[in-house]
């Protein structure tokens, strides 16, 4: 055989090697680029590139560790945000009478007091205060009321304090006559205040109510600050 048939049956370059189709050892061309070894323009939309099961870019590396980080970072930011704007209470101190004012007229005593209202706020987000309605009762009737709607602003982790001022009239005979008998040097009178407010914050409101017990001297002109166990 010579040279030159032995050339002819050398297999042709390698962009040529498309294989057999009738297995008859003949080499024909490629269907898709058609011998050149390029994809004619156009079609690289159309044509499926098909990729053997052991390339390395159907297996990346680090997938676990890169799922694992993911899903953490995603509970951490969702438990961070639950934390921080997750509604919690507002606390009220029990009222502490600051100071009182008695004043004698021949039918009747008025009285001024004061008292003072410790707001608590623990969360993490400015707490607007409002509609505080304060009464006072003496033996289950009001003598005294105070409503302010806009009370104040509390911080974030942080404490208030604020200041209701109370007028209250007192004009039942037998009350008169005890608060003005000389005879005796002190004139305990028992007062019942009830207090409820309105808390608003990140859109949510909620009313707090407050029950407390404090006596004043309604025999003298000034009251040292005092008080008993509050109940809500």
């Amino acid at each position: 055989m010579t040279d030159s048939g032995n050339k002819s049956k050398q297999r042709p370059p390698r962009w040529l090697d498309y294989g057999s189709i009738n297995a008859e050892g003949r080499w024909d061309t490629c269907p898709t680029c058609q011998g050149t070894g390029r994809i004619p323009r156009g079609q690289e939309a159309t044509l499926v590139a098909v990729i053997p099961c052991s390339d390395q870019r159907l297996k990346p590396r680090h997938t676990k560790l890169y799922v694992f980080i993911s899903v953490t970072l995603s509970l951490l930011t969702c438990f961070l945000i639950l934390y921080f704007l997750f509604p919690r209470s507002m606390d009220i101190s029990p009222v502490t009478l600051q100071s009182s004012a008695i004043y004698f007229t021949p039918n009747k005593i008025e009285m001024i007091i004061t008292n003072r209202l410790n707001l608590s706020n623990q969360n993490f987000v400015m707490i607007e205060v409002r509609d505080l309605d304060l009464q006072v009762l003496i033996n289950e009737t009001v003598v005294g009321r105070t409503k302010i709607p806009n009370v104040t602003s509390v911080p974030p982790r942080s404490q208030k304090t604020f200041t209701v001022v109370t007028n209250n009239t007192i004009d039942d005979p037998g009350l008169n006559n005890y608060c003005k008998l000389t005879s005796i040097r002190i004139h305990t009178l028992f007062l019942h205040l009830q207090m409820t407010v309105k808390a608003s914050y990140l859109s949510h409101e909620e009313q707090l109510s407050i029950d407390t017990f404090e006596y004043v001297d309604c025999g003298r002109n000034t009251t040292v600050p005092h008080t008993l166990p509050q109940f809500h």
